[in-house]
């Protein structure tokens, strides 16, 4: 079992990566031109604005306020969501969106289930609904790809309606695979972005299976 020091310092790096993270994506979002804030991002509906108003949600909603705009969707959180995001993209300037994550890049805030490891995953692969989508070459660091690597399981692609069956993930930048199957190759961070249930623009991914995972429309 892991001590209590042990823990600690995982909780430490993670906060971290996280921190870094925020900060590092938002000095990106302060230098994208308009046309490429309206651009379309892996998010089916959502523009580039309103994936980066999603990516602050939970530092600016409290829980009263968030229960409140859960009440407002029939407690649907899927329409909650994409409700406030596309209010808050239009609600507040570019530079507000991504002083947000700036401003908040310490913020404890996670997602309901899944402590740290999932707020890391939240802004790492929202970050890559945005500079894949623009085809910016945007390198997530290693270590924090890592960290949600390792956190690949059954029930997280269940979560994230991913479909990995048959199929066995192969990095070509980094030592890592994940799964059993016909061999899907791609960079780490793509393939991360299959294992969230994205689908992704083609010419990233090599193998059989590849058109499984291509958006569409290329």
């Amino acid at each position: 079992m892991e001590n209590a020091t042990t823990r600690d310092g995982k909780k430490a790096e993670l906060r971290a990566a996280i921190s870094a993270e925020r900060r590092e994506f938002a000095d990106l979002l302060d230098t994208l031109r308009a046309d490429q804030w309206d651009g379309q991002s892996l998010c089916a509906g959502w523009r580039v604005r309103e994936v980066a108003a999603h990516m602050s949600m939970g530092f600016r909603l409290s829980l009263p306020a968030m229960l409140g705009e859960l009440a407002k969707a029939r407690g649907n959180l899927h329409r909650m969501t994409d409700r406030v995001a596309r209010k808050d993209a239009a609600a507040h300037s570019t530079t507000a969106l991504a002083a947000f994550l700036r401003d908040n890049a310490d913020h404890p805030w996670t997602p309901p289930v899944g402590g740290l490891a999932a707020a890391l995953g939240h802004d790492v692969v929202h970050g890559l609904d945005i500079t894949v989508a623009l085809g910016l070459d945007r390198r997530v660091p290693e270590d924090r790809l890592r960290i949600l690597l390792d956190e690949i399981r059954p029930s997280s692609l269940k979560f994230f309606g991913a479909d990995l069956d048959g199929v066995r993930l192969c990095a070509e930048d980094l030592d890592w695979s994940y799964g059993s199957g016909s061999p899907l190759y791609g960079s780490a961070q793509d393939l991360l972005l299959l294992a969230y249930g994205r689908r992704i623009p083609g010419g990233r991914l090599r193998g059989e299976p590849s058109s499984r995972f291509i958006r569409p429309g290329g």
